[in-house]
């Protein structure tokens, strides 16, 4: 597998480039497979792509610190991302993994080797919910999520490994289903970080993936394009 370290200087290009590499592989013929490892430089609210902003964000904070809200390609909840969270991006062929055609099965895929591969530097670290990982104390520092296409999907999440939980509060609301793990806790007593660098997580994971080609090349007109008539409207962003 390929690996792509990039982060893009705007978070509207950051989400938009995830969705031209399902674009590439999907228009490639034949399986191409590809792990992305990203950290935004500034703060973001990003929604899921059926996610209400009116109940998941708390829309008047962020207009106030200049967070933007941005809706990405996959499902899911509202999250907070920024410095000391690093994003990864899975492109996975069906033709090489007949299994993840099965959502269920997708989750268990790619989280069971995610898992793996981090409770070797943080034991205790499982699997919880329908997307998430925890550590032993059953504090989530991973949220995940998937977007299917014809002959590939696309998977990606977060890390939280030196992130200011204590902001959760302010920018996120109430999601609108919780998991049964979460027990009512607020965001900042439900989320935490993986004590581990970046440098670190960043091994782990091309290594769980066995992802040993550096990739240099990546869509740029396709993510430029992609930027202009999607992700920085206001009718794709804020209007579900």
């Amino acid at each position: 597998m390929q690996w792509l370290d990039l982060t893009l200087p705007s978070c509207a290009a950051n989400l938009a480039l995830d969705e031209a590499l399902l674009d590439v592989a999907e228009r490639a013929g034949k399986p191409h497979e590809i792990l992305r490892l990203w950290e935004p430089q500034t703060r973001m609210v990003v929604i899921g792509r059926s996610s209400h902003v009116d109940t998941e964000v708390h829309i008047e904070a962020c207009k106030k610190h200049h967070v933007p809200v941005l809706r990405r390609v996959s499902g899911g909840a509202a999250i907070l991302a920024g410095p000391g969270c690093l994003m990864y991006s899975l492109v996975l062929s069906y033709e090489r993994h007949p299994i993840l055609r099965m959502i269920d099965c997708a989750h268990e895929f790619v989280l069971g080797r995610m898992s793996a591969a981090l409770a070797r530097m943080v034991p205790g670290v499982k699997r919880a919910g329908t997307s998430d990982l925890t550590l032993a104390n059953e504090r989530k520092f991973s949220g995940n999520s998937v977007r299917c296409r014809r002959t590939h999907l696309l998977y990606h999440g977060t890390i939280l490994y030196d992130f200011s939980v204590e902001m959760l509060g302010e920018f996120l609301g109430s999601p609108p289903r919780e998991p049964n793990y979460r027990k009512g806790r607020d965001h900042e007593s439900f989320v935490t970080n993986l004590p581990v660098s970046a440098s670190r997580l960043r091994e782990a994971i091309r290594e769980a993936w066995q992802a040993a080609d550096e990739s240099e090349d990546w869509p740029m007109e396709a993510t430029d394009l992609l930027v202009a008539e999607k992700y920085t409207r206001d009718s794709w962003n804020l209007s579900h």
